[in-house]
C-alpha cells in the first residue's frame, strides 16, 4: 500500500464534463501542455478533489463518509498508477535520471520512426484560430433555423429535379470518367474537404474552444485533411460536442444540396460543370467515408459521443476479444467492462464488423501501394502493410494466449475448440467433390446451316420445312447470272484455245505458240473446275440423311437473295451433343469420359446424361455459339465487336456426347416440340478439389509472377 501519494502537476484543470450513459456525472481532466483530455466519473473526482491530503487511508475515510459512494484503498491506488502512467503528477526533486530513462525508453529507433510514419504523419499547416474567431460572428446565420429549413427545401427540389432529369445526369456522371474529368474530381475533392474541416473549426469556435491547427495527416501516405478540436473535450453540453463531430457532414450535404439545386435551374456551361462536380463528389464522400463508423473518421466520432463511450474502438475490441477468449476456453477471466447485456452483444458484433472491414481496407491500400511504387519497394511495402495491420494483431492475440495456458489447459472446453479447429482446417485442404457448373447448348452432331451465296437467284424449292430429306438429295436449286456469264466466258475461250492448239500442226506460225497455247488451255481448264465448285454452293447438296428446318418461309421461285442470308438447317438424324465453355482455372479438374448432367432452361427441354468426349486444346478466340454469351442469357462474359463475340477471360470449348439411353428422349422431345437446340444447365462432375487449393495456387502464381524483375 502506497503510504503517501505524489503531487499533481500544478497545471492540470478538472471540468465538468456531460452525464455518463450510467446518469452519473463526469469530470474531464486536462493537461494543456500537451494537449490532452482525460474523462474521470464520480468516484475519480472525489479521489482527486481530496488528493492534496496525500493519505490513501484519509481519502478513503472521508469519500466514505462525506459522500454515498463506497471505495477502498485499492481505488486510490488504482488512480494514482493512471495518473503516473500518463505522467500526471509532479516528478520528485532528484527524478531527473529517472525521467531521462523513461523518454530513452519511449523514443523509437530509426527503423520504428520510419514505420511509423510511413503509416501515419501529421503536418500541421495552418493555425486558423485568431482567423476562425475574426470570421466565426460573420457566419452565424449558417446556424440559424432559417438557413436550415431553406437548405432542406433546396435538397427537397434539387432532388426531384435530378428525378426529373436523371437520364442526362447520369450521362453527365459518365462523361467526367475521363482524365480531365478524375482531374476535375480531385480539384473539387481538395476544395470539398478544406470546407469540411472549416466547418469543424467555425462550429468548435462557436462553442468556445481553442483551434491550434489544421492540416494533413498521411496515412499510409494517403492524405487526409484534419482539424485539431481537441479541447472539445472541455465542453460540458453532450450536445455541444455531437455538433462539433457532425459539422463536417452537415457541412458537405448543404454543399450538396445546394449544388444539386443549381444544376437543375443552371444553364450549359461551367457553374453547371461545377455545381455537378460538387453535388457528386460531396454525396459520395459523406456516405461512403465520413458517416463510416469503421475508421476514425466523424461518423466514428458521432457514434461513440451517442454512445457516450469515449475511445469506442478500443473498447469494443477488447470486449470481443474477452468474448472470443470465452467462447473457445471459457477461461472465467472478468469482463473488461460492465455494461447491459444489449449494448454489451452490439460492441462485441461491432468490433467484428471493424474488423472485417479494415481487413478488407488494408488489403486494398496494400494492393494500390504495391502498384503504386517501383516494384522492389512496392513488394516491401506490401509487406509493411500486411504485417502490420493483419499479422502483428494476430501475433499479439496468440501471445495472450500463451500467457493464458495455464488457466487454458485446465479447462475441458479448449478440447473442443481444438478439434473444431483441426476440422475447419481439414474442410479447407482435403478436396470435396465439387461440381462444375455452366451453361451448355444441346444441339444435333451432324448441323448444316445453308447461307445465300453471291448474286444468287432461286431456280427451284424441292423441299418444305420441316420435311426430311435422303442423302445426297438436292436441298436447293440458286443460279447467278455472274456465274453464266463466267461460264459462258470460259466454255468459249476454252473452245477458241482448242481450236488454234490443234490448227498449231498446220500453221507454221500458230506451232511458234503452241506451248503458250497449251498453258492458257490448262489455264481455262483450272478456271472451269473453279466454276464447276462455285456452281456446287448455288446447288447444295445434303451429305446425309436429315430434317430440313428452319427453311424461310418468305422463299419464292425467282427471288432474289442477300449474301450471307440464312436459307435453313438441315439436321441429322444421328447423335447429339452438348457444348460448354469451361474457364481456365476450373479446365485442369476435367478430362474426357467424366460424366455431367443436362437440364434444359425452363424445364422444356430433355434433362440428360452426358460423358465428355473432347476438350479444346487452346482457349477460344471467339465465342461461336452465341446462346451461352451472358448477352443473351449464358454464363461467358463477353464484348462484342462487329457482331463477332470475343469471351472477356480465357474460356475452354467442351463436348459432351448424350449417353445412348438417353437419345431417345431427346428424339422425343424435338418431335414433340419441332425444336433441334435446347440452352441448358450443365453440371460436371469435376475432380475433387481442396478449397484452400485454389486460393494457393492463385497466391503463388502472383508471386511467381511478381517476383521477376
Amino acid at each position: 500500500m502506497i503510504a503517501e501519494l505524489p503531487p499533481l502537476r500544478d497545471e492540470l484543470a478538472l471540468l465538468p464534463g456531460p452525464p455518463l450513459a450510467d446518469g452519473q456525472p463526469s469530470w474531464t481532466l486536462q493537461d494543456p501542455v500537451r494537449n490532452l483530455f482525460f474523462q474521470i466519473d464520480w468516484s475519480g473526482f472525489e479521489i482527486l478533489s481530496r488528493w492534496p491530503r496525500r493519505k490513501p487511508d484519509v481519502i478513503v475515510t472521508e469519500v466514505n463518509a462525506e459522500t454515498t459512494l463506497q471505495i477502498d484503498a485499492e481505488e486510490v491506488e488504482a488512480m494514482a498508477h493512471f495518473l503516473q502512467e500518463n505522467q500526471l503528477l509532479r516528478p520528485p526533486d532528484g527524478s531527473a535520471p529517472i525521467l531521462a530513462a523513461q523518454r530513452d525508453r519511449q523514443r523509437k529507433g530509426w527503423g520504428q520512426w520510419l514505420l511509423h510514419n510511413y503509416l501515419f504523419l501529421r503536418l500541421p499547416l495552418v493555425q486558423p484560430d485568431r482567423w476562425l474567431s475574426r470570421w466565426s460572428p460573420r457566419l452565424a446565420f449558417l446556424y440559424s433555423r432559417r438557413f436550415f429549413q431553406l437548405t432542406v427545401i433546396a435538397a427537397v427540389l434539387g432532388l426531384l429535379g435530378v428525378y426529373r432529369q436523371w437520364d442526362q445526369f447520369a450521362g453527365t456522371l459518365v462523361d467526367h470518367f475521363t482524365w480531365q474529368g478524375l482531374a476535375a474530381y480531385g480539384a473539387t475533392l481538395i476544395a470539398v474537404k478544406t470546407l469540411h474541416e472549416l466547418g469543424h473549426g467555425f462550429t468548435a469556435k462557436r462553442h468556445g474552444c481553442r483551434v491550434p491547427s489544421m492540416g494533413v495527416a498521411l496515412l499510409v501516405l494517403w492524405p487526409v485533411a484534419y482539424t485539431d478540436t481537441n479541447e472539445v473535450w472541455k465542453l460540458s453540453q453532450r450536445h455541444q460536442r455531437l455538433q462539433v463531430a457532425a459539422a463536417g457532414i452537415a457541412t458537405e450535404l448543404i454543399i450538396a444540396a445546394w449544388a444539386t439545386l443549381a444544376w437543375v435551374v443552371l444553364p450549359e456551361g461551367l457553374p453547371r460543370a461545377v455545381a455537378f462536380l460538387l453535388s457528386t463528389t460531396t454525396w459520395v464522400t459523406t456516405v461512403l467515408v465520413n458517416a463510416s463508423p469503421f475508421m476514425r473518421f466523424d461518423g466514428y466520432f458521432l457514434l461513440s459521443d451517442y454512445l457516450q463511450l469515449p475511445n469506442l474502438h478500443s473498447r469494443s475490441f477488447a470486449l470481443a476479444r474477452w468474448d472470443l477468449r470465452e467462447r473457445l476456453f471459457a477461461i472465467g477471466e472478468p469482463v473488461p467492462e460492465h455494461l447491459p447485456a444489449r449494448l454489451h452483444k452490439g460492441l462485441v458484433a461491432f468490433a467484428w464488423v471493424v474488423w472485417i472491414y479494415r481487413l478488407t481496407v488494408f488489403l486494398g491500400v496494400a494492393v494500390l501501394v504495391y502498384h503504386f511504387f517501383i516494384k522492389a519497394a512496392g513488394i516491401f511495402l506490401f509487406m509493411v502493410e500486411i504485417g502490420w495491420f493483419v499479422l502483428l494483431p494476430l501475433r499479439l492475440e496468440l501471445l495472450e494466449w500463451r500467457k493464458r495456458w495455464p488457466q487454458i489447459r485446465q479447462r475441458g472446453r479448449y478440447r473442443r475448440s481444438a478439434i473444431a479447429a483441426v476440422i475447419l482446417l481439414l474442410l479447407f485442404v482435403l478436396p470435396w467433390p465439387t461440381r462444375i457448373a455452366s451453361s451448355g447448348l444441346l444441339q444435333p452432331v451432324q448441323q448444316l446451316e445453308l447461307y445465300a451465296p453471291a448474286h444468287a437467284q432461286v431456280v427451284a424449292l424441292p423441299w418444305a420445312n420441316g420435311s426430311q430429306v435422303a442423302a445426297n438429295a438436292a436441298l436447293m436449286l440458286l443460279n447467278s447470272p455472274d456465274l453464266i456469264r463466267r461460264n459462258q466466258i470460259n466454255e468459249a475461250r476454252q473452245q477458241q484455245l482448242a481450236l488454234q492448239s490443234n490448227a498449231a500442226s498446220f500453221d507454221q506460225e500458230t506451232r511458234k505458240n503452241w506451248q503458250l497455247l497449251n498453258e492458257q488451255l490448262s489455264s481455262t481448264e483450272a478456271e472451269q473446275a473453279t466454276v464447276e465448285a462455285d456452281r456446287k454452293r448455288y446447288q447444295p447438296i445434303a451429305p446425309y440423311a436429315g430434317r430440313l428446318e428452319d427453311l424461310n418461309p418468305d422463299l419464292r421461285v425467282g427471288q432474289w437473295l442477300t449474301q450471307g442470308e440464312s436459307l435453313g438447317r438441315l439436321i441429322g438424324d444421328g447423335r447429339w451433343q452438348v457444348v460448354t465453355y469451361v474457364d481456365e482455372d476450373d479446365i485442369h479438374r476435367i478430362d474426357e469420359g467424366d460424366r455431367a448432367l443436362f437440364i434444359a432452361d425452363g424445364m422444356a427441354g430433355p434433362n440428360l446424361h452426358l460423358r465428355l468426349s473432347s476438350i479444346d486444346k487452346n482457349a477460344s478466340p471467339t465465342l461461336g455459339e452465341a446462346p451461352l454469351a451472358s448477352n443473351y442469357g449464358g454464363h461467358i462474359a463477353v464484348r462484342e465487336k462487329n457482331g463477332t463475340l470475343y469471351p472477356e477471360r480465357a474460356v475452354y470449348r467442351v463436348v459432351f456426347n448424350v449417353e445412348a439411353d438417353d437419345a431417345g428422349d431427346v428424339r422425343s422431345a424435338r418431335s414433340a416440340i419441332m425444336q433441334h437446340s435446347w440452352r441448358g444447365r450443365v453440371t460436371i462432375a469435376a475432380q475433387w478439389e481442396a478449397p484452400g487449393l485454389r486460393f494457393l495456387k492463385n497466391a503463388m502464381a502472383v508471386f511467381w509472377r511478381e517476383a521477376g524483375f
